[in-house]
């Protein structure tokens, strides 16, 4: 494993820097169960978030908005832990085809463990066609181990939100969010970046940033830092983030650069059983049964557990 930049130093540093990267429609509402989001385009293209130096006022005061959808997030968070789902892992070479561009793909199933912790056991064995770049499965469980973000309100104590105006994503009218951090925090990983917070159900369906910290972390040799999240709904009332991507290029021999794109989706999303918990592989980290189980902190990571 390398270490990582600071990523204090790669901040975002206003809304003018942030890009998004045309991942297709937003997740659509509907009934009976969730609603998959129109396939993304195959063309990979950025656009600015609109700028609005005065946008209008929204409707409903933004004290209020913030107040609705981080409660909000406060439920999802409690109902996402509760559920389990499959995550694929899927990294792509992007580029002409001539060039036989290959492709890492890993497959694994998140849940909860008796003690509260979110794991991934791995359902799949990582296979890879990609040749022109090095990496080791380490370091693509680094990127899945990165937290959600998930705005909650015992989190809102470390940002500073401003409202930015209104657009428009596929069937949702959403309001959009910038979110800074305040100041760094020792030992914690801070969202800098941009959310989409539909004007319906107040919650956030879409996300756009990087994680920041005020210190070197042991990373991943992948150059992956800014992600888009995408969310799904299910049971009518909770959005879920199923759907994340990153671009970025990987510096390869003779001073050439690789095009590199993440994609994690999640599927087959449904209540965890309690009573049929996946039991753990000879390699997964027990607990230790001599001291008393600790909740997962608010950003808790996954992390993976090899296959029997």
């Amino acid at each position: 494993m390398r270490t990582r930049k600071n990523y204090a130093t790669t901040a975002l540093t206003g809304i003018l820097a942030l890009a998004s990267f045309c991942a297709g429609s937003a997740w659509g509402q509907g009934s009976g169960g969730p609603q998959g989001p129109i396939a993304p385009p195959p063309k990979f293209e950025v656009k600015r978030i609109p700028i609005q130096p005065n946008p209008d006022a929204p409707p409903v005061p933004t004290a209020d908005i913030i107040q609705r959808f981080t409660t909000n997030e406060d439920v999802m968070k409690k109902a996402y832990d509760s559920y389990t789902l499959v995550e694929d892992v899927r990294i792509q070479e992007v580029g002409d085809p001539s060039l036989q561009l290959g492709e890492y793909e890993l497959s694994g199933q998140l849940y909860t463990r008796p003690d509260g912790h979110r794991v991934v056991r791995i359902l799949k064995r990582p296979a890879s066609t990609i040749k022109r770049v090095e990496f080791a499965t380490e370091d693509v469980q680094f990127l899945t181990s990165l937290p959600l973000f998930i705005l909650t309100t015992d989190q809102l104590q470390y940002y500073n939100l401003s409202y930015e105006g209104v657009e428009q994503l596929d069937q949702l009218h959403t309001y959009i969010f910038r979110v800074k951090p305040k100041h760094l925090v020792r030992g914690r990983a801070l969202f800098d970046g941009v959310v989409w917070v539909d004007d319906r159900d107040f919650a956030i369906v879409k996300s756009y940033g990087q994680f920041v910290s005020d210190s070197a972390v042991e990373g991943t040799v992948l150059p992956f830092k800014l992600f888009e999240t995408y969310r799904e709904n299910f049971a009518q009332k909770y959005w879920f983030p199923t759907y994340i991507r990153s671009d970025d290029f990987m510096p390869v021999e003779k001073g050439d650069a690789d095009h590199l794109r993440l994609v994690i989706k999640s599927t087959n999303v449904h209540p965890q059983d309690q009573t049929n918990v996946p039991g753990p592989s000879p390699a997964e980290p027990k607990p230790d049964s001599a001291k008393p189980a600790q909740p997962p902190p608010p950003s808790s990571s996954q992390f993976f557990s090899p296959e029997n």
